[in-house]
Parts: structure tokens; sequence; C-alpha cells
């Protein structure tokens, strides 16, 4: 039993490791995937302003039939002569630029001067060279569903923990048998984990509603990107993390008072609450405050 005990433990450690992974990578997603969404628009942005210069600037091409210079939205296009194929670098502005820098995207000029199109009407351009490797977002789409799903089940486990810890807290308030040290500082800590569950969820809701839309013009980023959309989350962040300190907080105060029923009771009034107060509610803003403010000097990015 001691050598199954034993070879137990690696797999329980591995356990542990992966939720944690699975925690950290969660946390993680939404800063990384709003950091990229920033740089990559950023970097359009860019590309936008020197391909318009181009298009004002660049002498117009001799005569003959030949294709207006132009930008898609994707790629900047010079003039081309008619019939020719037209072959432009990606644009350096994608995420994955670095492995498809050697691709091309190209488009046809038709004999009649004009952009060739496809059967549905549209220009016709192929970005086969430039689009990012099909291992790589099917790695990418298991991934984001992963987190989705482990997503899914703690807040599944918030609500019931909300649901439960709500009941109990109305019944510890509700009958005045119950009134005493003990179950003030019960009270707390259930309002604690109901305040930390709440905050959870909305910051998650407010995440995917800023985020997790779908872009469909050039102004969803620019909105995206604006404080006026970030302020909500940002406060929605700090709240959470508040409630999540406010939280271990409280059980460190279940801690002392449990300390001070068994081996301190001579030295330690268990009928002052305010103590416990402070140390629950007030202990927290000493960390958050900092926080909140190093990020606004030091990381204020949308």
């Amino acid at each position: 039993s001691s050598l199954l005990s034993f070879s137990s433990e690696p797999r329980m450690l591995k356990k542990k490791v992966l939720i944690c992974l699975l925690v950290l990578c969660l946390k993680t997603t939404d800063i990384a995937s709003g950091v990229v969404l920033e740089e990559t628009y950023q970097k359009w942005i860019q590309y936008k302003d020197d391909c318009i210069q181009m298009i004002m600037n660049e002498p117009l091409s001799p005569g003959g039939l030949f294709c207006n210079r132009t930008f898609d939205r994707y790629a900047c296009w010079p003039d081309a002569s008619a019939g020719s194929l037209v072959n432009i670098s990606c644009p350096f502005y994608l995420p994955w630029y670095e492995k498809v820098s050697q691709g091309v995207v190209r488009r046809r000029c038709g004999f009649d001067g004009l952009w060739e199109r496809d059967d549905s009407g549209h220009v016709w351009r192929d970005k086969s060279q430039c689009e990012e490797e099909e291992e790589v977002t099917s790695h990418e789409l298991w991934f984001k569903q992963m987190m989705v799903n482990f997503r899914m089940v703690y807040t599944v486990g918030y609500s019931i923990s909300l649901l439960t810890l709500s009941t109990a807290l109305v019944i510890l308030l509700s009958l005045r048998k119950l009134r005493c040290s003990r179950n003030y500082i019960h009270a707390n800590l259930f309002l604690s984990l109901i305040l930390r569950a709440v905050s959870v969820i909305i910051k998650d809701t407010m995440l995917e509603r800023h985020w997790g839309r779908e872009i469909v013009k050039q102004t969803d980023v620019g909105e995206m990107l604006s404080h006026q959309a970030a302020i909500g989350c940002r406060m929605a962040q700090a709240v959470m993390q508040y409630c999540v300190l406010a939280n271990h907080c409280w059980f460190f105060g279940e801690a002392v008072y449990l300390y001070s029923v068994l081996i301190a009771s001579v030295f330690i009034d268990n009928n002052k609450h305010l103590p416990y107060i402070c140390l629950g509610w007030g202990t927290p803003l000493l960390f958050v405050i900092p926080w909140v403010v190093m990020k606004l000097l030091k990381e204020n990015k949308e």
C-alpha cells in the first residue's frame, strides 16, 4: 500500500500542475490577445498611411490601359499594366509575418484596365501564401476551446457556490440565536466568497463582450481599443483583485479568531469586531490601490 501511495503522488502532482497552468493561461489569454490586437492594429495603421502616401506621391504610369493603384484594407497595390499579374509581399502587420515574410499576395489586372473579380463579384485576390499554417491555426482553436470549456466549468462552480453561500448568509443574518462573534466572522467570510464569485463572473462577461465580439469594420477595432470601452474592464479587474485579496484576508481572520479562542483567549477580547473588519476589508486596499496606481502609470494601454 505504501508503494501504491508513493506512485500516486507524482500523478496528483501532475494534475495540480496542469490545473495551475490552465488557470494561469486563462488569466493571461485575454491580456495577451488584447496586446496582439493593439500591436496589429497600430502596424495596420502604419501600413495604411504608407500606402496612402505612395498613392498620393508616386508618379502616374505612362500611357496605355492600366489598373489604378489602391488599398483594399489588406494590401497596397500599385498601378498595374493591363493583363498582368501583380505580386505584393505579405503585409508586415500580420502577427505571423515572420513565418510568411517570403510569401506574396496576388491580384490580376484585366485586359480592360480593371482589377479582375471572382464569381461572387469581389475583386480576386490570392493570399494563400500569407495565411497562417493550418497546424498552428488548429492548435490555437483547440487551445481556445479548452479555455472556453475550462471557463465554463469554473463559472458553473462559482454559480453553485454563489447560490449556496447566499442561502447560508441569509440564515446567519436572519436567526438571532446564531448571532455571535464566531458567526459574525463566518458571515463576512461568506460575503467575501460571494463578492469574489460575482466579481469573477462580471469580469469574464465584460471581457467577453469587449474582446469577444466580431470585427466587421475598421471602426470596431478603434472602439475596442478606445479608453471609454476599456475603463469598464479595468474597473472590473481592479474590483476582482480586491475581492480575491479580501477573501484571503478573511480566511486569515478566521485563523486569528481560532487562535484567540484556543490559545490566547486571555489576551484578546473576542467581542471586538473592528480589528477583524480592518483586517478583512481594509488590508486588501493596501495592495490593490498601489497596484492600480502602478497600472495607470506604467501599463496604461488599451
